[in-house]
């Protein structure tokens, strides 16, 4: 009889009345707390919901990286003129020139002809796109009919001191317009225009301003290098757009943009 008492009381009690390490999760044991059985269908030495995986960094974001930077050179040399308007490049050997696969090469190619810098030739590879002096034109009447109602309103609305900080990245233009370094002076224009575009407050501004911006400074078929005397004349607008925002002058404001658009600098 006694033994069939002890049988019920087992019976009773959900778990073993004795602390399994294997199964008892470590914050339950010593506190007096009830151990728990494991999740049914997880295997012992498997990760639970209480427990994830540590992360792993994936590959394609180490290639994602190169791909940048390739884009960055591609571009680079595309405005420099070292990537040659009509000339057809093929992948694999741009990527023996950088010491990298095919593969971020070809990516980075993808993108720029989205951008339509470059056009896909089947099994060859990639053409520069060859522009003439109407397209330039006709970028620059689009960015005139964006950026200059912009920048009168940004005139009247935003001080002085605002349109003072911007004045080292006009400074960077000209240093940049100095050395004669065009693909610089690309990246230096760029960043002066998006600092005072980004005043309005609007992204997609930013974003169609700076696509229209970059397409206006790849080279023609027949000039591909701007010469040094239009660079640094280029350049020498940003300091005086500064100062007619400043002064809250908008016909010199209105005059000087335009004139910048059908600049070779861009």
């Amino acid at each position: 009889m006694e033994q069939g008492r002890a049988r019920e009381r087992a019976a009773e009690e959900p778990y073993p009345p004795y602390d399994d390490a294997a199964r008892v999760p470590a914050q339950a044991r010593g506190s007096g707390a009830a151990p728990r059985p494991e999740p049914s269908g997880a295997a012992r030495g498997e990760h639970t919901h209480c427990e994830p995986p540590a992360p792993r960094l994936p590959r394609p974001v180490q290639r994602h990286s190169v791909r940048g930077q390739i884009l960055r050179a591609l571009r680079t040399a595309l405005v420099g003129g070292e990537l040659v308007p009509g000339e057809v490049y093929s992948a694999p050997v741009l990527a023996e020139r950088f010491g990298v696969s095919a593969t971020p090469v070809r990516e980075a190619m993808q993108q720029l002809a989205i951008e339509g810098a470059v056009e896909v030739v089947p099994n060859r590879g990639f053409r520069v796109t060859e522009r003439t002096p109407r397209e330039l034109a006709e970028l620059a009447e689009v960015r005139a009919l964006i950026e200059v109602p912009v920048m009168l309103r940004l005139a009247r609305t935003v001080p002085a001191a605002r349109w003072a900080e911007l004045r080292p990245l006009a400074e960077a233009t000209g240093a940049a317009a100095a050395r004669g370094d065009r693909a610089h002076y690309a990246e230096t224009d760029r960043a002066f225009h998006r600092a005072v575009l980004s005043l309005a407050g609007n992204e997609q501004l930013l974003a169609v301003a700076d696509d229209l911006h970059r397409r206006s400074q790849w080279p023609l078929t027949s000039a591909p290098v701007t010469r040094h005397g239009d660079l640094v004349a280029d350049a020498a607008e940003h300091t005086a757009l500064l100062d007619a925002l400043i002064a809250q002058d908008l016909a010199v404001v209105q005059s000087l943009v335009r004139e910048h658009f059908t600049g070779s600098g861009g």
